[in-house]
């Protein structure tokens, strides 16, 4: 059975007694030990041999599509007991460098090294893949060899004339089934579905009964199980619910093996990541800390090396600062606690700038509203017989800057058509204040690109100045130059037409804001700046988002909405409304009673 990390690194510790050495970066070199004592020697090859065999790395690796180069000599290690973080901008290959990682995707040149023995857990991205199998056992699918040793021996005893050289099989995989802790299989495959939200009653379902939210968890669950040596993870908070996303990030804290993902959430890269892997232009590069500690630092690096005339004892006192008071947040977790001591190493020369750039999204009222925005009263609505609220009333004042959260995101969907006349209440009311106008992003733009024009002229048709000129500047500032301007919108990605309605909705000038998803396709870089946009706002906001760090920041009031119920709490952060225990309970009741109806 393969051990965890924690017996082995007691095991490391023992045999290094006696000798001195130090980590470079992610190599191990000897400073110093007795080359007459031989039992050291061979305690430091054992112990050398422990930590190579828990590591995967790419060699020299590329990948060539056509003309088009995506990896072009990327050298890259990854070490137990970290988790990595891949970033990079949309269309740049952290799916694909993951895809390579894992075996799944064959590279134009090098290769990757995974050590003998060690066993690679992957996130599953297809929902139909099991549909014939029973929700547990998918989960326990996800551990291959012990999948494979249950099959064949449910084959060999089902079998009528089972001779004595069955008998030893089975003898012999009894033995690798217990190796691999196989009699625990299922209460720990219960235990991760039930931690994820899959209740027990779904357990021996199967899995095409399931809702597509309810498989993504599956397939998570499938990942994780079995305590796997390197876990590869592609956007996992997808379809996750904050109460989940919260337990996933406590389980990648301390998980102590191998751990790669790419994720658009800031704030949970920023929770669970000890390093940032850049892809930017072909290559790699590794930084110690997190995402909010590698945006910094760049930044921090860019203003040093224009800066030529400050001293170099100057720059290095700028940045002992900064990494102490990044060091002074961490928690007592160990991930956390990791990740400080390898802030404490860094030198100078480590941070670098970033090549990144950063759409500019900027709301402009064209004027102020009055005090009265938006009067809603008893306003009740369903959806083919399944009731998204009732009786929800609100009154909205100017500067109000309201999330909507909740784990229904057709609720709060339909609160927006609703406002925006797109929907009829059912019953009760609605009224906008004579001074305000709408900006409204729609989780479904697909409609507004359903017309043969290049972005210049889609973009044109929105705007009272019509000069080419000021459309082309716009546009640039949202990232789309030259001959990306002149693009039909029909072929445009997600992240380019999330880019091109919010462009729409700066030209508006309104002042009132409502946002209906609006990071959803979106790289970091334009997460970050809409982050910026939507806090500098005078206006009022009206959002739903799954973006924990933009809710926390953005946010001056919550609003939780539920067929039960609702909750409203204005001045609260964020985070503060998770832990609250009062809010607490009064969540548990409104899902209660749902649950119960």
């Amino acid at each position: 059975m393969l051990r965890p990390l924690g017996v082995l690194g007691k095991r490391v510790r023992s045999l290094l007694a006696g000798v001195n050495f130090k980590l470079q970066g992610n190599q191990s070199s000897i400073i110093s030990a007795n080359k007459q004592d031989k039992g050291i020697s061979l305690a430091f090859e054992g112990c050398c041999a422990i930590i190579s065999a828990l590591m995967i790395s790419a060699n020299n690796v590329s990948l060539q599509f056509g003309k088009r180069v995506l990896f072009d000599g990327v050298n890259i290690t990854f070490n137990p007991g970290n988790c990595y973080g891949i970033i990079g901008a949309n269309g740049s290959g952290k799916s694909t460098f993951l895809k390579i990682l894992s075996g799944d995707l064959d590279t134009t040149s090098g290769a990757v090294s995974v050590a003998g023995g060690k066993r690679i857990s992957v996130l599953k991205q297809d929902q139909f893949a099991f549909d014939e199998v029973t929700v547990l056992m998918t989960v326990v699918m996800g551990h291959k060899e012990l999948y494979k040793v249950m099959k064949e021996k449910d084959e060999l005893y089902s079998k009528p004339d089972f001779s004595d050289a069955d008998g030893l099989r089975a003898s012999e995989l009894e033995g690798k089934f217990a190796e691999m802790n196989g009699w625990d299989a299922d209460s720990e495959a219960g235990k991760l579905l039930s931690d994820l939200g899959i209740s027990e009653d779904l357990h021996q379902q199967q899995m095409k009964q399931l809702e597509g939210s309810q498989k993504v968890r599956v397939l998570l669950a499938q990942a994780l199980f079995g305590n796997p040596d390197i876990l590869i993870l592609d956007e996992p908070t997808n379809s996750l619910d904050v109460d989940t996303c919260n337990w996933l990030e406590e389980f990648l804290i301390n998980f102590e093996n191998t751990a790669i993902v790419v994720s658009h959430d800031r704030h949970f890269l920023d929770k669970v990541c000890t390093y940032v892997c850049d892809i930017d232009f072909g290559k790699i590069q590794m930084f110690s800390g997190n995402y909010s500690f590698w945006v910094e630092a760049s930044q921090l690096a860019l203003r040093q090396r224009s800066d030529a005339n400050k001293k170099t004892e100057d720059k290095r006192k700028e940045l002992q600062d900064f990494i102490a008071r990044f060091s002074a947040n961490a928690s007592k977790a160990r991930q956390a606690t990791s990740r400080k001591k390898i802030l404490e190493k860094l030198t100078l020369d480590e941070i670098k700038p970033s090549s990144r750039k950063y759409p500019f999204i900027n709301f402009k009222p064209e004027r102020e509203a009055g005090n009265d925005v938006l009067h809603i009263e008893n306003l009740t609505k369903s959806i083919d017989g399944q009731l998204m609220f009732k009786n929800f009333s609100l009154h909205a004042h100017k500067g109000d800057k309201i999330a909507f959260v909740g784990p229904n995101d057709l609720v709060k969907t339909t609160l927006f058509q609703i406002l925006m006349g797109e929907l009829k209440a059912d019953s009760g009311s609605f009224k906008w204040g004579v001074s305000t106008t709408q900006a409204y992003f729609p989780k479904d733009n697909q409609k507004y690109f359903e017309v043969d024009l290049n972005v210049v002229d889609w973009l044109r048709q929105y705007s009272v100045e019509k000069d080419e000129n000021f459309v082309r500047g716009f546009l640039g500032r949202m990232l789309f130059t030259g001959e990306e301007s002149l693009k039909k919108v029909k072929v445009l990605s997600g992240g380019e037409k999330v880019r091109c309605m919010l462009a729409r909705m700066m030209l508006t000038n309104a002042n009132v804001v409502i946002l209906d998803e609006p990071t959803n396709h979106l790289d970091l870089e334009a997460i970050t700046s809409l982050n910026k946009g939507m806090e500098t706002f005078p206006g009022t906001i009206l959002f739903s988002s799954h973006d924990h760090q933009l809710v926390q920041t953005a946010a001056n009031r919550i609003i939780e909405l539920t067929p039960g119920g609702y909750i409203d709490k204005m001045g609260l952060p964020y985070d503060q409304y998770l832990e609250d225990s009062r809010i607490k309970e009064q969540r548990h009741q409104l899902y209660s009673s749902l649950a119960s109806s």
